[in-house]
């Protein structure tokens, strides 16, 4: 245990300690209940739960927060009072942030320009981290872990939350060595295995047809859409659980970006998807839940069916129909 840790906090920490071995003792008990049934999905939870409850109880630091324990694993993400400031605290860009994002769907953050849109998203994998005079406070969990926390390090995190920018980004490089870099910097060096996860990742962002007989051409001869794409496949290539793009479509004409939405209804059986866009027709068309964002604040949070049809709050309407923006 580490050393001057005031009285309240380490009778707080042996409170908790109890608390969790009477919780993983309930989740076993629960646990050897549903061994005898077919539900399957509420076992990986509850499996899910004992481990992280687990991990709690071992924890010996009193002064690190690193898990949720009330954690909610419908949720990919979970944000707690999360504050972001730039420019050394001169301006502040995201306020008092409480959200969930479910896994498996699509969410879309709409509202005005400026409104903390693509702060938020680029804060879900600590793209901030590479900003001078950004600070923050509060907590962002992924999967009941907190993203700052020493036992997520930042290039595990961004090998499980893929991000796809405004622009397609395709570097300097072939095709094939736009995917298999990617996969060389994180270890895998393997040939076999490196060509069969290009070939994987092509097709998943509905690509390979395209480039099959150019893969060692340069990415720069493609069309708009097509690096897109192959920005879709770097991101898939490491196998993440999330998907995070900013505003994907805004620099494609209507049939590259068609084809973008269509992929983004396939990949979502798949991944967890977090889009910003500007477009209210797509948000409504790739969507499952939408969160408006509003001079830094989220306003309001619902299913898209929801916030597009009867939105609670005023402002949230105000925009839909296009009196503010």
């Amino acid at each position: 245990m580490h050393k001057k840790i005031d009285p309240q906090t380490k009778e707080l920490y042996l409170q908790k300690k109890g608390e969790y071995k009477e919780k993983i003792k309930e989740l076993v008990q629960k646990k050897k209940e549903l061994l005898s049934t077919d539900n399957k999905d509420e076992l990986i939870k509850i499996n899910e739960k004992i481990k992280r409850y687990k991990i709690l109880y071992k924890n010996k630091d009193p002064n690190l927060i690193h898990f949720k324990d009330d954690y909610n694993f419908d949720n990919i993400f979970e944000i707690d009072n999360y504050n972001l400031w730039y420019s050394n605290k001169a301006k502040h860009a995201l306020k008092d942030i409480n959200l969930g994002i479910k896994k498996n769907k699509v969410t879309a953050l709409i509202g005005p320009s400026g409104c903390g849109k693509s702060t938020f998203i680029r804060s879900l994998n600590r793209m901030h981290d590479l900003t001078d005079g950004v600070s923050k406070t509060g907590s962002i969990f992924f999967l009941s872990k907190n993203i700052y926390s020493k036992t997520l390090p930042e290039l595990e995190l961004r090998s499980k939350v893929g991000m796809v920018f405004q622009k397609p980004t395709p570097f300097s490089l072939s095709i094939y060595e736009n995917i298999a870099y990617a996969l060389k910097s994180h270890g895998i060096k393997d040939k076999i295995k490196i060509d069969q996860i290009v070939k994987e990742s092509l097709e998943g962002a509905a690509l390979w047809d395209d480039v099959k007989d150019i893969l060692f051409q340069s990415a720069h001869g493609l069309s708009g859409g097509q690096q897109q794409r192959l920005s879709i496949a770097r991101a898939i290539a490491l196998k993440p659980e999330v998907l995070l793009m900013d505003e994907p479509t805004s620099a494609l004409d209507p049939i590259a970006t068609n084809k973008i939405e269509q992929l983004i209804h396939q990949l979502k059986k798949s991944y967890s998807i977090v889009i910003v866009t500007h477009s209210m027709a797509q948000a409504q068309r790739v969507s499952d839940e939408t969160v408006f964002f509003y001079e830094g604040r989220v306003l309001e949070h619902g299913t898209t069916k929801q916030i597009f049809t009867q939105p609670n709050n005023e402002k949230t309407k105000d925009y839909i129909d296009g009196r503010i923006g």
